[in-house]
């Protein structure tokens, strides 16, 4: 899907003047007789290969940029459509989610990287050049406008990737063009807080942002990556997203309040098969662990009074693994959890033993078993699990 638009040479009509340009992020061009309206302008690379398709369709300058949030899927490329003739417009929130995410550039980058490495493409071929502010930052009551007898409206949907998303909402055409308010996937599982390391997103804004949209009765959805079709498909699917992360989130407050721990939780709340969504992108679990952290911060009681200090537990791993007999030991140990199908349980173990002894053979190719064991009983499915079990193969590589 990330890759999906290297082989593009021209742009896709989606509807009449509406053009797709693909890329790791994806780009629209909203032609009219009186200039165009482009969504998003995608990484920088996207952009250069964007401006290139869509100059087939329309000789019209742009005449407006519209941003639906602050990941470089959409701001990478502004550089490359900016003119001095044109307007950018952006949530007002959308400086500083800028400001913090430039702050935390090297922290970001390393988790994007560890995880999904070189999928994206190269860091300078993402990145813009030079930062582009937005000319126009409109409010939460949204922004609308006319060009060339097309209607554009602008409405705020905080909670799916940053708070400053927006959706494009062409109401003649009934056609909705969302980024990644659904995440990368329509009729996923959200991904709250992702791996990779984001500022976590509010469960019920995701749920009154998808109401939001589902309101406008959309016959189109256009996606960061997806082209989604039929009003009657659409209002199914999103009441079933709403419906579910609300029954995720009901069922998380409900124990919570009844004193269960946060892993019971992970492990416990599962919807029911009417509300279950496909997990590529984000999982029930890790949605469970997202709220629970929205609402109570990072302690957890069940870790102990330890959870409050700065001495992890793998400051006692030596003397564990000398009280086992060594590294070599627990790895010993940790094959027979293997051998029973708990990949888990032996990835514990191997914690403590590489640590112990960072070298030790029979603990790596213990821990090797366990991960493609692991990887194996998930089924490879969801796209962080995957690349976070790979990225540890790699590791032990190291």
């Amino acid at each position: 899907m990330v890759q999906s638009g290297e082989g593009q040479t021209a742009p896709i009509e989606r509807a009449p003047g509406v053009w797709e340009s693909r890329g790791v992020g994806n780009s629209y061009l909203l032609t009219t007789p009186a200039g165009d309206v482009l969504v998003n302008a995608g990484t920088l690379g996207d952009a250069r290969r964007g401006r290139e398709r869509f100059a087939q369709v329309s000789q019209m300058p742009v005449r407006y940029i519209v941003l639906t949030q602050s990941h470089a899927n959409q701001y990478g490329g502004l550089e490359v459509y900016k003119t001095p003739d044109n307007v950018i417009i952006a949530h007002k929130t959308y400086p500083e989610d800028r400001v913090y995410s430039e702050a935390l550039s090297a922290h970001y980058r390393r988790g994007s990287r560890r995880i999904f490495g070189g999928i994206t493409g190269r860091t300078e071929d993402i990145v813009p050049t030079q930062e582009v502010a937005p000319d126009l930052l409109i409010g939460d009551e949204g922004y609308a406008f006319e060009l060339g007898g097309r209607r554009f409206e602008i409405i705020h949907t905080p909670g799916g990737e940053t708070r400053s998303a927006v959706i494009v909402w062409l109401p003649d055409e009934k056609i909705a063009v969302v980024g990644n308010l659904f995440g990368p996937l329509f009729g996923n599982q959200p991904n709250l807080n992702t791996l990779r390391g984001d500022k976590p997103r509010w469960a019920l804004q995701f749920i009154d942002s998808i109401k939001t949209l589902r309101a406008l009765k959309p016959e189109q959805v256009l996606t960061g990556h997806e082209d989604i079709r039929g009003a009657e498909h659409i209002q199914r699917e999103t009441t079933r997203i709403i419906d579910s992360v609300q029954w995720v989130h009901d069922r998380t407050v409900e124990g919570m309040n009844a004193g269960k721990d946060l892993r019971a939780l992970m492990a416990e709340v599962v919807p029911p098969p009417e509300l279950t969504l496909t997990e590529e992108y984000g999982k029930v679990a890790w949605n469970v662990r997202a709220i629970w952290h929205e609402y109570t911060g990072w302690q957890d009681p069940a870790r102990g009074i330890t959870d409050l200090y700065g001495v992890p537990a793998s400051s006692v791993a030596p003397a564990i693994a000398e009280l086992a007999g060594g590294a070599d030991k627990l790895a010993e140990r940790a094959r027979g959890f293997v051998a029973a199908g708990k990949p888990l349980e032996a990835l514990h173990l191997l914690d403590i033993a590489l640590v112990a002894e960072p070298g030790s053979k029979p603990a790596r190719e213990v821990k090797r078993a366990a991960l493609e064991l692991l990887n194996q009983q998930t089924g490879g499915t969801n796209l962080w699990e995957r690349m976070s079990i790979a990225a540890e193969l790699r590791e032990l590589e190291g």
